[in-house]
This record gives structure tokens, C-alpha cells and sequence, in this order.
């Protein structure tokens, strides 16, 4: 079993709340809009992370890949930044994680769950800070939003 930390959307704030969560956690998805490699070097100092570059990733993410797909735990995720660039063919994946919105999101598309973890960086309009937590174990998975206090 492993406890995920999923967040998009930091825009190079890590708040202290978020940090308690990712430390925690057994491995961090983080669906792009970084903004920085300070934060990007903190998250992988903490362990296992899988990262995708946003729209404001810019000269130092040039290496992060724009999607991938990832199995955890039997649980196989495909993770990008903007939802519209998710393709239609999603055979064998369980979860999309996307993010750019910065506004939280669940729904069940044809069987696979879509999930926007929302912003837990800087705060952009009125919109709810936001980041999930999810275990995985044997293929099944349980989510839960984290709603960020500050």
C-alpha cells in the first residue's frame, strides 16, 4: 500500500500546511505549474515523485516530460497539465491527474476516474486552496480532497 500526495498549480509557493502532507506521503504527483526548480529539487528530496512541466514551466523544466503514465501499486495513472491534452484512447489507465484550472475536480468518464487536485500555491481569484491524498493497494484506490487552510 502506498499513501500519494497529488497537487498541481504551486506557481513556486510551498506552503507549510502542503509540505506536512508531502512528507508524509509515500510518493508526490505533481500535474505541472511549478515554477521553479527550488520547489521541483524540495519534492524530490522527499522520495519518489512523478512530474509533468505546466504552461509556466518554462527554460528549467525543459526536460520534464508534458504527460506520462505511471503504474503504482496496480493503479495506472496518466498525468499531464491541461485536461484538454489528455488523449481519447485511455486503455488500462485507472486515473487521469491533470491540473491548470487550479479549480478541484472529480468525475468518473467511461469507467477511468479524471481528478484536477485544484492549487495549494499561490491563491488565484477566490478559488479554494486545494490538494489530495490517495492510497493505493492491489489496483483498488481511495481519494480524499485536502482542503488548505491558509
Amino acid at each position: 500500500m502506498k499513501h500519494i500526495a497529488i497537487l498541481s498549480d504551486t506557481h513556486g509557493l510551498l506552503r507549510e500546511e502542503v509540505r506536512a502532507h508531502l512528507s508524509v506521503a509515500d510518493c508526490i504527483i505533481h500535474a505541472g505549474d511549478i515554477d521553479n526548480s527550488l520547489i521541483y529539487h524540495e519534492m524530490e528530496r522527499l522520495g519518489e515523485i512523478y512530474v509533468v512541466r505546466g504552461n509556466n514551466d518554462k527554460n528549467w523544466a525543459e526536460n520534464l516530460p508534458e504527460s506520462i503514465t505511471v503504474t503504482i501499486e496496480g493503479v495506472c495513472f496518466f498525468i499531464v497539465h491541461n485536461k484538454k491534452d489528455v488523449p481519447e484512447d485511455l486503455s488500462n489507465i485507472d486515473v487521469v491527474i491533470y491540473g491548470h484550472s487550479h479549480k478541484y475536480s472529480q468525475e468518473m468518464i467511461d469507467g477511468v476516474l479524471f481528478l484536477n487536485p485544484g492549487s495549494c500555491g499561490k491563491r488565484r481569484f477566490d478559488l479554494e486552496l486545494t490538494m489530495c491524498g490517495m492510497t493505493v493497494n492491489a489496483g483498488q484506490y481511495q481519494f480524499e480532497k485536502i482542503s488548505i487552510s491558509y
